[in-house]
């Protein structure tokens, strides 16, 4: 008797059934049957399921002699199951890597429930993906399993039968089947959940549910619609056959009533005479079925009157009216925003002409992102050296809350924004400022930049048009022609950036004041960041930061972290940080921690014990705290043929390079990451790109800038650099790791 029984019904998708069969049958978890049904399908599907089921005796084929429809088809699959649990899964959608090894492991953990209810995610034809939007109802917080009476917000999540495993046993004693027509999900989800005796929920992605470029066959029009009031039918009549259910009937009529408006308002469902006829009988539904005792929002409740009164023409005279007000205020809003535009402009032009403010500086950083990087660390030493000085910071309003108390907070676009840039004598930024900027003489604008290049940057990507994109190059140098002072941290930055950024600004090269923390720190700053961000007591932490690749529309994380803590043992926690151009990905797993969207990089380096990452430039700085490094560096040839690189960064490597995600196992369970040797590149590393990092980079370049000073104060040499040490340096080694052997093909997250 298999673990689980994945039933797939197939009609007319040939061009997606290889990768939905493929997806089951790669998984980790090897434990399983597939069903799948040929639903009389008049395309290849048919030949391509007896294609698996030669070559893996875990598929069993079905081939139906007509087509019957999605609810009969998986009856059949069901009727031939024997597996502990019941998963369905559409033709066309496919699970994730591990997605059964994660569904096994909850289930075990929870007490092998009725039901266990598990994520999903839009994968879009455009190559897009979006997880749903009520995911927080599947938080694993709080006992499990449950009733659901104890959690009826799982009633918020799509009423599908593919997001859910089901025991078979429980299946069979309750008597669920789908019915016929379009909505079958409806009549078996809803009495599923209802009556299950216990119910867990999986906090992870485990199916994409592929959204076509046609559209699914619920977005075609036709009278078919017309089956979701039969699926309703079923819905109250098994209700009606168990009274110790009838407290669910105020919560369905209101989530019925929601259903029936939403296909009567989708434009691209009910055939355009069959609209009034539909209304008319969703109407007598509504008086069939009517249980107060739910409450309807505010913002549902004229869609409920259209229900209930059957206003047919009202709802169309009403619709009109919305749209026309929607044009209307649109064309209001543009005007508004254009004469909001051209009065700050003005106001802009007025304050050009005003004296400037020699006590003045105003700072931003990543395009209005919260105080941090070199603009952070320079901010807080002017401040600190020149007491006399204001500052200001620029920041969209989602980011205010991480600037600290001493500069002033400055949001885009507004008049006080303007005022500054137009009055404040020193400018600070890591990118340009708004291109609208009108670099005043006496103004001293300080470009910070944000890291040491290895990718190809400025002018360079000029050959580059997968990585340049849509850049304006004209543009560019007309930024740089505004800038007086550009920082760097070696000398390999400072001929790139007088390079690729060519103009007749003064290189500081001072150190990046951003790495300053690095050699101040204390041990008990460690401690507390970690106690902070949640990582156990004697745990190695690693921080894994990759970078953007622009050679790929959709980015994802190149390495399974699940699969990677899971050969390493419970001695690891990862903290993930995600690319800033890039979305963080969710994560169940305990041990991993988002850490994407923390203000401060610097002090997730200093939380660590070692640096995972592929290219990104974080690897400059993080060698400047003296810690172990390892470079992923699977894709290198990928990766370098579409943005350019200033060296193979593979034979100058800060620390071991992994090739693969088995190598970089390997690394790490061996203890090759900590090794003499990672030891000994390290050095070298540490030699060429942070001879300046000494803990001074922000007092260097606030003396000289803004105190005038031409003696700033002397680099200290490497050798007598002391950065304060990891949490993993300063106790015994733990016990190796032992790295079983891989049970299946090797996958990637998404």
């Amino acid at each position: 008797m298999p673990r689980f029984s994945v039933i797939v019904p197939a009609y007319k998708v040939q061009a997606y059934l290889h990768e939905c069969l493929e997806s089951v049958l790669s998984q980790s978890y090897t434990d399983l049957e597939l069903i799948a049904v040929d639903d009389g399908s008049p395309d290849a599907c048919g030949e391509i399921i007896d294609e698996f089921a030669a070559r893996d005796p875990r598929v069993r084929a079905l081939h139906l002699p007509e087509n019957a429809g999605l609810g009969p088809a998986r009856n059949a699959g069901l009727a031939q199951a024997t597996g502990d649990y019941l998963l369905f899964l559409d033709s066309d959608d496919t699970l994730t890597p591990d997605a059964l090894r994660a569904i096994a492991d909850r289930l075990k953990d929870t007490g092998e429930p009725d039901v266990l209810v598990y994520d999903y995610a839009t994968a879009f034809w455009t190559g897009e993906t979006e997880r749903h939007r009520f995911a927080g109802q599947l938080t694993e917080r709080g006992p499990a399993p449950f009733r659901l009476k104890d959690r009826p917000g799982l009633l918020r999540v799509l009423m599908v039968a593919w997001n859910k495993a089901y025991r078979r046993d429980f299946v069979e004693n309750t008597g669920l089947t789908f019915p016929p027509g379009y909505y079958e999900d409806t009549p078996w989800t809803y009495p599923a959940l209802m009556t299950a005796g216990s119910i867990a929920t999986l906090d992870r992605v485990c199916v994409h549910y592929r959204r076509r470029r046609g559209g699914n066959i619920l977005s075609t029009t036709s009278r078919r619609h017309f089956d979701v009031l039969d699926q309703y039918d079923r819905v109250f009549a098994f209700i009606d056959r168990r009274p110790e259910l009838a407290h669910w009937r105020p919560v369905l009529f209101r989530r019925m009533v929601d259903h029936l408006t939403t296909v009567f308002t989708r434009p691209d469902r009910l055939p355009r005479g069959a609209r009034g006829e539909f209304l008319r009988r969703a109407r007598a539904h509504y008086r069939r079925y009517r249980t107060p005792g739910a409450p309807v929002p505010l913002r549902s409740r004229l869609r409920h009157g259209l229900v209930h009164l059957g206003l047919h023409r009202t709802y169309r005279a009403l619709q009109a009216a919305i749209a026309l007000r929607r044009r209307t205020s649109g064309v209001a809003a543009k005007l508004a925003r254009a004469l909001r535009a051209a009065c700050l402009q003005a106001h802009y032009r007025i304050q050009l002409r005003l004296p400037l403010r020699a006590d003045r500086a105003v700072f931003a950083a990543y395009w209005g992102r919260g105080h941090g990087c070199n603009p952070g660390a320079l901010e807080s030493a002017l401040r600190a050296l020149a007491p006399q000085m204001r500052t200001a910071w620029i920041a969209r309003p989602e980011h205010r809350h991480d600037i600290p108390p001493g500069p002033r907070p400055l949001r885009p676009g507004t008049a006080a924004y303007w005022t500054a840039l137009a009055r404040s004598k020193y400018l600070v930024n890591n990118v340009n400022f708004d291109r609208r900027l009108v670099k005043r003489p006496g103004q001293v604008f300080v470009q910070t930049q944000h890291g040491t290049p290895l990718k190809h940057m400025g002018l360079d990507l000029q050959e580059r048009p997968a990585a340049a994109r849509d850049m304006d190059f004209a543009e560019l140098l007309r930024g740089i022609d505004k800038w007086d002072y550009v920082l760097s941290a070696n000398r390999h930055t400072t001929l790139t950036w007088e390079r690729v950024y060519p103009g007749g600004y003064t290189t500081l090269e001072y150190g990046y004041p951003r790495n300053d923390v690095f050699q101040r720190a204390t041990a008990e700053d460690v401690a507390r960041l970690r106690e902070e961000l949640g990582i156990p007591r004697d745990t190695v932490a690693i921080l894994y930061a990759p970078t953007h690749r622009d050679y790929r529309r959709t980015q994802h994380a190149a390495l399974d972290l699940e699969r990677f803590l899971d050969r390493l043992g419970p001695r690891f926690v990862i903290l993930a940080r995600a690319h800033h151009w890039q979305p963080a990905a969710p994560i169940a797993d305990g041990r991993v921690i988002d850490v994407s969207s923390h203000p401060s990089v610097e002090s997730l380096c200093l939380a660590s014990d070692a640096l995972v990452t592929d290219y990104s430039s974080i690897m400059f700085d993080y060698a400047g705290l003296d810690r172990p490094i390892v470079v992923h560096a699977e894709d290198w040839e990928a990766y370098e043929a579409a943005r350019g690189t200033y060296f193979d960064v593979r034979t100058f490597p800060p620390g071991a390079v992994a090739r693969s995600e088995d190598e970089l196992i390997d690394i790490f369970a061996t203890g090759h990451w900590r090794g003499s040797r990672s030891a000994q590149l390290r050095a070298a590393f540490r030699e060429r790109f942070c001879p300046h990092d000494d803990g001074r980079a922000a007092e260097r370049v606030v003396r000289r800038v803004v105190l005038g000073e031409t003696d700033v104060p002397p680099v200290v040499p490497l050798a007598e650099r002391r950065p304060v040490p990891s949490v993993a340096a300063t106790h015994p080694r733990p016990a190796l790791a032992t790295v079983p052997q891989p049970s299946g093909p090797r996958v990637t997250s998404h």
